[in-house]
């Protein structure tokens, strides 16, 4: 095998034309170039240099294998510094994934930051919901991914709580037990780095004028059993699900939509209720709703955990580091 300390060795004796002046220039002992020209020589089974007189020059094969040897001692030169750049966080790239509400509240300052202290650190960011993005970080699509999860019964599904006396469609029922079903499964993160961010408070919007609107206390689930409900993404739609089966009921959701403007302006238009995480109202108006503070039946604030997650080995990447100290701030100046 053919080392690059050997390929050093052998442009110091074309350069210097003798192995003293190689010796001389490498750091090294005379001997010791001898020995590495002969193990380089052993290596190709050819003779590399020619003795001609006091000199030595190189043979064809020799010459060959130098023309060879700059490009190759030239790439590894250049792999160095750029490796000890990326330790160095003089360059690096994170690709984060996030779902939209940490978009428009932890991601803007964390990011700027990290380009503030580190400019030649590359950021990306590209939205999606868990499980989704956990399906993304584990496929080598990203470094960071940012996610959430509900800690009232972590990996836990309820048993379907019976029917309210107004009934739910069979077809919602369904598909809201289904999705509780596959998101518990995507709440297995023992492979990954966890770093917590918050604890992100769930709050209730009800329409102006509701006879619980006003009232300056928190609202239990139960207290909502007979409403109708709007609900949120797939994993926030299961939650809903778990939390009024604590309360022993299951909801009447009549509507589900991604979109949080929408849940806002259906609420306010008294189409029914909606539960809603306290960062998505960072980013939307509250026009013609009431917000009330949202307790589990056992009297809990109910909250969602919002982290930030990553592989074992990329968090030894010092960028990777970097952004995870960058959205924990991020989070703690909240």
């Amino acid at each position: 095998m053919i080392e690059a300390r050997h390929l050093r060795v052998l442009r110091a004796v074309a350069r210097t034309g003798s192995f003293s002046a190689a010796a001389r220039e490498l750091g090294c002992t005379q001997p010791a170039i001898s020995q590495q020209m002969k193990a380089l020589e052993k290596s190709v089974d050819t003779p590399l240099v020619v003795r001609s007189g006091r000199g030595m020059q190189l043979s064809e094969a020799g010459r060959v294998l130098l023309k060879h040897a700059t490009g190759i001692l030239a790439g590894l030169s250049a792999a160095e510094e750029e490796v000890a750049a990326i330790a160095g966080l003089r360059a690096g790239r994170v690709r984060l994934v996030s779902f939209p509400t940490a978009s428009s509240t932890l991601v803007p300052s964390a990011v700027a930051r990290l380009r503030d202290s580190h400019p030649g650190v590359r950021v990306s960011l590209v939205e999606a919901e868990p499980p989704e993005s956990l399906a993304m970080l584990r496929g080598g699509e990203c470094e960071v991914a940012l996610a959430f999860r509900y800690p009232q019964a972590p990996g836990v599904v309820p048993a379907p709580a019976p029917a309210p006396a107004h009934g739910t469609p069979r077809e919602v029922r369904a598909e809201a037990n289904l999705e509780a079903q596959q998101l518990s499964a995507c709440a297995d993160w023992s492979d990954l780095v966890v770093t917590p961010l918050l604890d992100d408070p769930l709050v209730g919007l009800l329409p102006a004028g509701h006879r619980l609107a006003g009232r300056g206390g928190p609202v239990e689930p139960a207290e909502l059993a007979g409403e109708q409900w709007i609900a949120g993404c797939p994993q926030c739609r299961g939650h809903l699900v778990e939390l009024c089966a604590g309360a022993g009921f299951e909801p009447r959701i009549d509507f589900a939509t991604d979109d949080y403007p929408a849940v806002v302006g259906l609420v306010a238009a008294g189409l029914g209720v909606a539960v809603l995480p306290g960062l998505a109202l960072e980013s939307v108006r509250p026009d013609g709703v009431e917000t009330v503070t949202v307790r589990t039946a056992t009297g809990a604030p109910a909250v969602r955990q919002v982290v930030a997650l990553t592989l074992p080995d990329l968090a030894e990447v010092p960028a990777v580091a970097l952004m995870l100290e960058r959205l924990s701030g991020a989070a703690a100046g909240r």
